[in-house]
């Protein structure tokens, strides 16, 4: 399956400024050298001069330059990564955490277990780009937001933002957006914050947006997390330590790092928008809910739900397993303890988020976990696994292996193994059957037979398990 529409139908998304379509493609004007969102406010072009891409990468290589009016580079994802699980959708989220600025396409092969000449074929092919060339236009975006949003010299952001030496930013920076590093920092828009080591990016998302305050405030893990005005918790990064606050803006999410390592920078925006579901479809999600009677009303009163991601894979694993036949309460209050003893404290606090949840190779070797001793084991076991990369629940992991792997741990069921599926992974079509909310909130809905019923809601059950959770609180 291809990302990119028929396109006579892209075309006719560009006619209407459709922003629905921002991020499932781009568009590229052959009498300007511009490519664009597809709901860029500018004159439409027409048909003849008009190409499509499924990547930014591939309009980019067919040397295109960003259009500076509606930031292409700053789309929504395409929501295609989230539903598939086959080479090309994994390859591009873990393009997406940074694996090749980390590990280099060699690395981001053998986490695929495929050779890089068949992972460049694949997504050449599919997405008219390779691996380089899409983290390319990746780094481009890292350095942008950089340039606009802090007074940096060029040279920390051409290393922070992944590439290897000054003369290529300068050179990707000309390409892609026709014009010099200064010359984008004197266009930076008087109401961006700079300094103060943090920077603040603008997430946006697809309407309708229901986000999963709520949810992450009544599981926050204390000095963690923290919900306010917004939500702000510590994050665990490959070079370092750091917070974010993401707070509501009008038609976008407003994300705040302070980071130990400004390396880190590209992979903690993409976990932000996984954590807040940012590049889901929302109207498909819910043309297909809402057509069911029995969620029908459901969907009408929370348009827009999003499902709550994973900040780190061994802290979801940890609250997974803690969260086994206790109360959410209880829950918070173990993985609590558990981060004051073994969290690692952040250099600077940013509030009431004081330190990181621990590593999973900290949580491996733990003898004081405060729970029973069988669930302690089976902890250990799963930190050991994750620690060791013996199961990866990274962006990019094969779901049925991972799932697989976690059903052979003792202690894992099938509900512990759904529910790290779905949220470590970002899974859209998990059905948490044996979930007992669940099931009051198919009961509450008249629903007799759930496991049947759900067939109708692929590929989406995982948003039906929100809403049927929200149900469950109306039965009695």
């Amino acid at each position: 399956m291809s990302p990119l529409p028929d396109p006579d139908h892209c075309y006719r998304a560009v006619q209407s400024r459709d922003a629905r379509f921002d991020g499932w493609f781009y568009t590229a004007v052959t009498s300007t050298g511009i490519y664009c969102r597809p709901s860029c406010p500018a004159v439409t072009p027409q048909r003849r001069n008009v190409r499509f891409y499924a990547t930014a990468a591939a309009a980019q290589q067919a040397g295109f330059r960003a259009c500076l009016r509606c930031r292409p580079d700053a789309a929504p994802g395409s929501p295609d990564w989230n539903l598939r699980a086959d080479l090309v959708g994994r390859a591009m989220r873990l393009i997406a955490d940074g694996v090749i600025e980390r590990e280099g396409v060699g690395g981001l092969s053998r986490r695929l277990g495929y050779s890089e000449r068949h992972v460049h074929r694949q997504l050449a092919t599919e997405l008219g780009a390779g691996p380089l060339a899409i983290a390319r236009a990746q780094r481009g975006q890292t350095a942008r937001i950089l340039i606009e949003t802090t007074d940096l010299p060029f040279a920390e952001i051409a290393f922070a933002s992944g590439f290897a030496s000054v003369r290529q930013f300068n050179d990707t920076v000309r390409a892609v957006f026709a014009t010099t590093p200064s010359g984008l920092r004197q266009r930076r828009s008087r109401g961006i914050p700079i300094g103060g080591g943090a920077v603040t990016v603008r997430l946006p998302y697809r309407t309708p947006f229901t986000g999963p305050w709520d949810f992450l405030a009544a599981r926050a893990i204390a000095g963690v997390e923290f919900s306010g005005d917004g939500y702000t918790r510590a994050l665990r990064l490959a070079h370092g330590l750091g917070t974010v606050t993401l707070s509501p803006g009008d038609g976008h999410v407003t994300c705040t790092l302070r980071l130990d390592d400004l390396r880190d920078l590209a992979s903690a925006v993409q976990r932000c928008r996984r954590i807040f579901d940012l590049d889901a479809d929302p109207q498909a999600v819910d043309a297909l809910l809402g057509a069911d009677p029995f969620l029908a009303a459901l969907v009408a009163k929370v348009p827009g739900m999003r499902l709550p991601g994973s900040a780190d894979a061994g802290e979801m694993a940890a609250r997974a397993i803690v969260g086994q036949q206790v109360s959410v309460a209880a829950a918070r209050t173990v993985l609590g303890r558990i981060a004051a003893a073994h969290g690692t404290e952040l250099r600077a606090s940013d509030g009431e988020v004081t330190r990181a949840f621990p590593a999973a190779a900290a949580l491996a070797d733990a003898t004081d976990l405060p729970m029973p001793q069988a669930r302690a084991a089976t902890l250990r076991a799963v930190s050991t696994a994750i620690a060791t990369g013996a199961i990866d629940l990274d962006p990019g992991a094969d779901p049925e292996e991972a799932h697989r792997g976690l059903l052979a741990i003792p202690g894992i069921g099938p509900w512990t193994a759904g529910y790290l599926t779905m949220r470590a992974l970002g899974l859209p079509d998990v059905l948490l059957d044996t979930d007992l909310a669940v099931r009051r909130g198919a009961t509450a809905l008249g629903i007799t037979d759930l496991t049947a019923h759900a067939e109708r809601w692929r590929p989406w059950r995982s948003y039906a398990v929100l809403h049927l959770w929200q149900a469950s609180t109306l039965e009695g």
